[in-house]
């Protein structure tokens, strides 16, 4: 039987034939992007007026082919590309243009009108998912960041705005499925710069880091995770690389062939493509995306292509071409659960050792071993609350020495730095958090004055600031949270003398918090806490003055009622990081009488009861850490 799609080598259940052929057909990734990704060069020979268009086939080198014309001609016009069809917007001709033209990029031919951008323009950056694309700056200068939607034929509306105004960016496509950038430009001081959008939200660019040199008009292509920047004003051959899902600046990759001024980017999942053309040279060079190192020789374009522009049908943005989710590996296409138990990923940001760090360290949960560096947080904390869907971290508060209202996010996916995410009501520390695959929430806390209430709420998939949820039943500092899919818990902390009190909420809603029963004693500076789908744990704290405890004890979710003994953690301490996945729970580092910091990691099969066993180290000795983990109980 021929290879049908997806590729079912993580295939679950049994499978009709039926069933094959529906999820061949609807519900599978296009077969033939592995060999026949396609890109398209939009030259511009003759002067501002051509209209040529080229096409290659990414995987495979060799000369492009005549495919057609755009129909308006120009030069720096911006591309962009789902998996059905490619776009050229703006340009000059020698005046400024703002048609937007497309195509279906498997056939050949001339493309049609699609609309208008929200004004002429030329050189605008271009990034875009399998859904939306868009372009931001440009000549003149601009910090419009504009939006099309690519199944639709229509007008560009309005997104957000750049930092700062900027022209001349690559006008080719730098972005994952989530997260889109604009790198470069023709403005000083922003010609180094990087900011990325995210696609899920309507809201501006934000900082992301430096080009290793300031220039503009580069060619851009970009995998799943790496975006690469090449070519630019000044003649240049430099190649530069980001990780998409980080933060940070730019580093060397090679060069280019050939120094060029504005090179066409194409891209598969791969291999990155760029048409060099240069006054009367017709030369492609190529990389493999994932690896550094100098271009080489691809073949030639039909002519020469000053100042030209790509557009591909398999960058890094379509995730149609992603390896599938779990659901579509089932035979019946319903979901098959991949958050609780089946992430296995704990992050720890920050912390406190002899000083605040910003350091995020990691482990798997179901493996024995010690943890190791994850990238930096974009702020230095301590004692910061924690949400996460299976998918994105978010570490919510902390102090740095003062108490921080930011939250900052990572992607568990993709190792790198945190990103900004928001702020919440209002600043504090020694608050806990807790969240569903959805919607995290973070209660209570200390904002250098009081103890407060307050409950906020976020939606974990987009970027933006706290709503107010309700309010807990007594304001509380250094207490423990957790959730289940339904439920989210509040236990123990200071209020002000050390209390004992467990309250609850429902996460889909919004109001106060609900009496749920006791803890054993009350207890603060817990925040070891970890829950599979039925059952939630806490682990160590504080008790009276000077006496840390090694206690674990455990709940229902489910139903309410007192919190019963689970066993004991090898050390008595406070402030662990701790996660789960639907078996293992562990708890990282810590404060310990009298007075010392540990670097200890003990785990526990959460199901059972019993005492914590040896699981390996932390980075360094360090406690106070904000935790997030993308396998607990409150996960789908």
């Amino acid at each position: 039987m021929g290879k049908s799609y997806p590729n079912r080598t993580n295939a679950r259940g049994i499978w009709k034939l039926s069933d094959i052929t529906k999820n061949k057909i609807t519900d599978g990734t296009y077969p033939d992007q592995g060999t026949n990704s396609r890109g398209l060069i939009h030259l511009s020979a003759s002067g501002n007026d051509d209209k040529s268009v080229d096409a290659i086939t990414i995987p495979t080198a060799g000369n492009a082919t005549d495919f057609g014309d755009a129909p308006q001609g120009g030069r720096m016009a911006s591309g962009l590309g789902s998996a059905t069809r490619s776009f050229f917007a703006g340009g000059r001709t020698p005046s400024l243009l703002n048609r937007i033209d497309y195509i279906d990029s498997s056939a050949t031919g001339n493309f049609s009108d699609f609309g208008d951008l929200t004004a002429a323009k030329r050189l605008a950056g271009a990034c875009g998912n399998r859904i939306q694309g868009h372009l931001g700056g440009g000549n003149p200068s601009s910090n419009i960041i504009e939006k099309i939607t690519y199944a639709t034929i229509g007008n560009a509306v309005d997104f957000g705005d750049l930092v700062g105004a900027t022209e001349s960016f690559g006008s080719t496509q730098a972005n994952s499925s989530t997260r889109g950038l604009f790198a470069g430009g023709g403005d000083s001081p922003n010609n180094s710069k990087i900011e990325f959008i995210t696609f899920s939200s309507s809201g501006g660019g934000t900082n992301f880091g430096d080009l290793t040199d300031g220039r503009a008009q580069t060619g851009n292509v970009s995998s799943t995770t790496r975006a690469v920047f090449a070519g630019g004003t000044g003649a240049s051959a430099l190649i530069d690389t980001v990780q998409i899902g980080s933060l940070g600046n730019a580093v060397d990759f090679g060069d280019l062939t050939a120094v060029v001024q504005h090179p066409a980017g194409l891209c598969s999942l791969t291999r990155g493509v760029f048409n060099i053309c240069q006054d009367s040279s017709v030369a492609i060079d190529f990389i493999s995306i994932a690896s550094a190192g100098n271009a080489s020789d691809f073949g030639d374009a039909t002519a020469s292509g000053t100042q030209s522009t790509g557009s591909s049908n398999a960058h890094g943005g379509i995730d149609e071409f992603f390896p599938r989710p779990p659901e579509l590996y089932s035979p019946t296409g319903k979901v098959v659960p991949r958050g609780a138990g089946a992430g296995q990923r704990l992050l720890a940001f920050g912390g406190y050792t002899d000083a605040y760090v910003k350091t995020i360290d990691t482990l798997t949960i179901s493996t024995l071993g010690n943890m190791t560096n994850f990238g930096d947080s974009n702020e230095l904390q301590q004692a910061g609350g924690g949400c996460s869907s299976s998918t994105r971290g978010v570490c919510i508060n902390g102090s740095a020495p003062s108490s921080l209202s930011s939250m900052r996010y990572v992607q568990f996916a993709s190792e790198g730095n945190a990103a900004d995410f928001g702020d919440v009501s209002t600043y504090r520390r020694g608050d806990a958090g807790g969240s569903n695959e959805t919607r995290g929430f973070i209660g209570g806390g200390y904002d250098g004055s009081n103890r407060i209430n307050t409950i906020d709420y976020i939606t974990i998939a987009s970027l933006g600031n706290a709503a107010d949820f309700g309010d807990m039943t007594v304001a509380r500092t250094a207490y423990a949270a957790q959730a289940s899919t339904t439920r989210g818990i509040f236990a123990g902390g200071r209020a002000p003398a050390y209390t004992n009190v467990i309250e609850y909420i429902t996460i889909a809603n919004t109001g106060d918090a609900t009496d749920f029963g006791d803890l054993t004693t009350g207890t603060w500076m817990q925040e070891g806490n970890v829950t599979s789908a039925t059952r939630g744990v806490f682990a160590g704290g504080y008790h009276s003055p000077g006496v840390y405890v090694n206690v674990i004890e455990y709940i229902t979710l489910a139903s309410t009622g007192d919190a019963t003994d689970f066993g004991d953690l090898t050390e008595a301490r406070s402030y662990t990081a701790a996660g789960s996945n639907s078996t293992r729970a562990v708890f990282g580092g810590g404060y310990k009488n009298p007075g010392t910091v540990t670097n200890v990691i003990d785990y526990i099969t959460i199901a059972s009861t019993g005492d914590a066993a040896d699981f390996g180290d932390t980075t360094v000795a360090k406690f106070a850490m904000g935790h997030v983990a993308n396998g607990h109980g409150g996960l789908n």
